[in-house]
This record gives C-alpha cells, structure tokens and sequence, in this order.
C-alpha cells in the first residue's frame, strides 16, 4: 500500500498498486465506492496486463483518510489525486475513472495536464445539479447533522447491499460534503472542460442508462462516446468484457 499526504496536515490518500509498463493506468472510484473493487478484475484482464496500475481510494473513502476539515470538493479531490500521482511518479497517466470519479478525473486533467494523456469515463457527471434520482441529490438534499444521525442510514438502505457494501465504508461527513461539491460541480463545468481537453478522451454509457444527454456536442468536440448493449450504470459489471475492449482501445 501506498500513500501520500493531501492536505497539508498529515493526511493521507492512499492505492495499492501492480508494477508494469507506463505509462500507468489509474483507476478511480465513485461516490461512496473503492477503486479495487470496481476496477481490480479490469486491471487484471489479459488484454490489459502488463501496464502499471494504480487503484486510488479518494480522501473520505476506502483506505484513505478522511479528515473533518476537509472540503471534499470536486476541486480538492483532484488536488488529492494529483498528490498521490505526484509520489508515484507519474506523468502522462491514463486515468480509467467511474461516475463522480470521471468528473474528479477530468477537474485533474484541466488543472494538471501534465499528469493525464488519456481519459476513459464511466458515466461520469459531467452536469452540475444531476437528476433527482442521482444518489448524490439525495445525499446533498440533507443538512450535515441530518445526515450524520439518520440520511446516512437511509440512503444505505435504499441503494441496495451491492453498492452499500462498499459506501458503508465511506466516512458519512465526506459523502455528505462530496455529495454537494458534486452537485454543485466545477466551474467551468465538467462538460465545457472535457469537451476543452486535448488529448484522448472516451465516454462510456450503458445502455440501460438511457440516451447520454449532449452526445453531439461530445462528439463534435473529438469525445469517443461508446454506449455498452446491456448495461447499466456499472459497465464494469455489468459488460466486463466491452469495457476492457474499450480502455485497450478497441471498442
């Protein structure tokens, strides 16, 4: 296990990692998710193995810190990130990044370019004020002292046990502010920055998920939309094999 401070205070983010080739992947989380369990078995998929890979626990989640005073912005948590990157060693890193990891991944690549030739988004949120449906409303429509004694408990139950499992996990104060700095997003927003970015950049949306809203405009701008037959928020679980195809470059 790696680890390096990220606020100035003796914080830690902390990734396990495996050796290879660079340049490195680094996966990253979701809200109230862990970058090994949702990305692990990618990693090691023969069609990827072989590159330097890094699995990143964001501050608040996993087997990274959690600090009270932190601010758990969309902007902090890419400071956070470029922290760990930074200890690595790594520059030019291809970042494979899930929902509210894909929009801290791309806050990264505007505020570090040095860092990211290559992003592989998730369904990242790329909107301020996601859906009402969207967990991190929900989560952000709670004052903190409401969350902390029962939306907490609430929102594990309603999500069910599979992503429970892993937000459980996750300290409640930081879901709650991520939540918020996530709903509030980055400014420029993370649209207007993805679509600004020079380097590679592919989108992945499930099918299930429905019809990605501002696709052309994505498109139009040199973004790589791949929509996954067959799945779901979770591409990852969901179609295994389609999502290795695409951080590999051939889907």
């Amino acid at each position: 296990m790696q680890q390096a401070e990220f606020d100035g205070e003796g914080s830690r983010i902390r990734w396990t990692e495996t050796p290879g080739e660079e340049p490195a992947r680094v996966f990253v989380h979701g809200l109230g998710s862990m970058s090994t369990v949702y990305h692990a078995h990618i990693a090691a998929h023969p069609e990827l193995a072989g590159r330097r890979s890094l699995f990143v626990d964001l501050p608040g989640h996993g087997i990274s810190d959690r600090p009270a005073h932190f601010g758990y912005t969309l902007e902090d948590h890419a400071d956070a990130l470029a922290a760990a990157l930074d200890a690595a060693r790594l520059t030019g890193a291809e970042l494979v990044a899930h929902s509210m990891g894909g929009s801290v991944a791309i806050v990264l690549a505007h505020r570090r370019p040095d860092l990211v030739s290559r992003l592989v988004l998730t369904e990242a949120n790329l909107d301020a004020f996601p859906p009402q449906s969207a967990a991190s409303r929900e989560i952000a429509s709670y004052e903190a002292d409401e969350f902390l004694a029962f939306g907490h408990a609430r929102v594990l139950e309603r999500v069910g046990p599979l992503w429970a499992a892993t937000m459980r996990l996750a300290d409640p104060r930081a879901l709650h502010r991520t939540s918020r700095g996530l709903v509030r997003g980055s400014d420029p927003a993370m649209r207007t920055l993805l679509e600004g970015l020079p380097i590679d950049r592919v989108y992945l949306q499930g099918e299930l998920s429905g019809e990605l809203a501002g696709k052309e405009g994505l498109e139009e701008a040199g973004v790589r939309v791949v929509t996954v037959p067959g799945a779901g928020h979770n591409v990852m679980f969901d179609q295994p094999d389609a999502f290795v195809a695409t951080v590999a470059g051939q889907g």
